[in-house]
């Protein structure tokens, strides 16, 4: 079906195992890697989305683009970062694929563009970001949709994953999974926080199964995450649970842990990125209905399963 791939941000978390399973997949197609980090070879070009961009190879109506290119930490980035490189990378992205008559783009967002509130957010939810990296992305959906909606042949995937997990990720799951095992994390102020997260196998699987669908309609949009989706409590004993882990993980009300954050920012974070901003982010839900994406594409693994796969990656060791 596709003679040719293009990971914009290929050297990344979700690009790399991308790459494993394009390479599993299609194993007689080219895969370009298109990244700040990429070695200079010709199948992994040195590419900065910021810029026009120039790229050698062979693309066409047969390629499928993959534009995992962001910076997305927050915080952790000045505000014009997140513009300079989400939107100005998704115009860039989008003029490389209207120069070289490619029809297929598969595009990472986020669940940002929604707006930090409890209540459960669905495709039809009426975005409303309050944050820099949040406005970019649905900028840069927006940009991606008057691409597609340049030509009859064009079609576009937009994803919206929760937090993504697995090997390689050094992200909230891994600084979790370091907390718990060191004795350092407490539930901060509640329980019961919705935290929506995707496996990233399944992530790169049901996107490229997107891409693949040639009876999907032209633009698809989907929640990526699982369905219903795990407070931080459940997260947690799901966790502990796959690792072996024996934990007794206790409860801090919300006043005496953000000053117990502020004092660990100000000693830098303990090693684990501990800081106000980042306990107020444990406090808040990420309520997003995974049921579309639960329907049209059914995850392969569970919670527990994803943890145990992650795990024996990781040699049975610890998760990383």
């Amino acid at each position: 079906m596709f003679d040719s791939f293009v990971i914009f941000g290929g050297s990344g978390f979700v690009g790399t195992h991308m790459q494993r399973l394009l390479r599993e997949k299609y194993p007689q197609a080219k895969v370009y890697v298109a990244d700040l980090l990429a070695d200079g070879s010709e199948y992994s070009q040195k590419v900065d989305v910021r810029k026009p961009i120039e790229m050698s190879g062979s693309f066409g109506p047969n390629t499928l683009v993959f534009n995992f290119a962001a910076v997305h930490r927050t915080p952790g980035h000045p505000d014009y970062a997140y513009f300079e490189t989400n939107i100005r990378g998704a115009e860039n992205v989008c003029a490389f694929a209207e120069k070289n008559g490619i029809e297929n783009i598969i595009f990472t967002s986020s669940i940002a563009p929604y707006g930090a509130a409890e209540e459960l957010k669905t495709e039809n939810t009426l975005p409303t970001p309050n944050t820099p990296y949040g406005i970019s992305k649905l900028v840069a959906e927006k940009i991606h949709r008057e691409w597609v909606a340049g030509s009859a042949n064009r079609r576009l995937s937009i994803v919206r994953p929760g937090i993504v997990f697995g090997t390689g990720e050094n992200g909230n799951m891994t600084r979790l999974y370091k907390g718990l095992a060191s004795r350092k994390f407490a539930y901060a102020g509640r329980k019961d926080t919705i935290k929506a997260c995707i496996y990233v196998k399944d992530l790169v699987r049901v996107m490229l199964a997107m891409a693949e669908n040639v009876s999907a309609p032209k633009v698809q949009l989907y929640n990526c995450c699982y369905y219903p989706s795990f407070t931080i409590e459940q997260i947690c004993n799901t966790m502990m649970q796959a690792t072996g882990m024996k934990r007794h993980v206790p409860y801090i009300p919300k006043k005496p842990m953000m000053a117990a954050a502020t004092v660990a920012g100000m000693l830098g974070g303990l090693g684990l990125g501990i800081c106000p901003a980042r306990v107020k982010k444990l406090m808040v839900s990420t309520n997003i209905d995974g049921q579309k994406l639960a329907k049209d594409y059914p995850l392969s693994y569970s919670l527990e399963e994803a943890f145990k796969d992650w795990f024996r990656d990781c040699d049975g060791k610890v998760l990383e």
